[in-house]
């Protein structure tokens, strides 16, 4: 998972950006509110941001993630203890608000239980099912091998339960923000129907792709 961090204190971004990586996460910093703005929609799990750096608030940015996507997790972590600040945040849709000083500890447990989907797994068929938290797709129990892109779209399949996936999200979701085009998208979806049981993901024409309402996740 990639996550996007803007925090204008070069130590403290460091020492996030290490934090977070141990866990394994991609990570991409900013210390200009106007470049991480320029930014979001590179296809990141989750954003934190800070309040006051240069150019653009948090707070600002934050409205534009929402106006992007209702549900990527964003933390907002700042020295600002005003309530007006946090409840603004609150209201602006932030899933968390992290008052500084805090413990890399404690934002990176936020951060983890933000992107662990609440679902564990996509039930396929009673044969075949992938495992959400493991990235493993199982088929009569033996594990079938998935490239990258291939665990990146389950992923985002399994984080919008019953909704269609534009062919943009999945752009900037599998992708991660690189250009691609239709072609690309088709031959991804093509290569993971030949994994799954007949008819498991449905094309919403012109729009993008549904997963079929057989599908269960537990």
């Amino acid at each position: 998972m990639k996550i996007l961090v803007l925090e204008d204190n070069t130590t403290l971004a460091k020492v996030i950006k290490q934090g977070l990586e141990k866990e394994n996460y991609k990570v991409d910093l900013f210390s200009d509110g106007n470049e991480a703005l320029l930014s979001i929609v590179n296809g990141y799990s989750a954003y934190i941001l800070d309040i006051n750096v240069p150019s653009l608030d948090g707070i600002s940015i934050l409205k534009d993630i929402r106006d992007y996507n209702e549900n990527i997790p964003v933390i907002i972590i700042s020295s600002n203890h005003e309530l007006e600040k946090i409840k603004s945040s609150y209201e602006y849709g932030c899933n968390d608000y992290l008052k500084k000083p805090f413990f890399i500890y404690e934002l990176v447990q936020k951060l983890n239980n933000l992107c662990t989907n609440k679902n564990k797994s996509i039930q396929f068929s009673k044969e075949c099912q992938y495992n959400i938290n493991e990235n493993i797709l199982y088929d009569n129990n033996e594990k079938i091998i998935l490239t990258k892109k291939e665990i990146l779209l389950l992923e985002l399949f399994g984080k919008n339960i019953n909704k269609v996936i534009s062919y943009h999200e999945i752009e900037e979701y599998v992708w991660e923000g690189a250009f691609t085009n239709l072609d690309n998208i088709r031959s991804l979806i093509k290569k993971l129907r030949k994994k799954l049981p007949p008819n498991s993901i449905k094309i919403v024409s012109s729009i993008g792709y549904t997963l079929s309402e057989d599908v269960q996740y537990n």
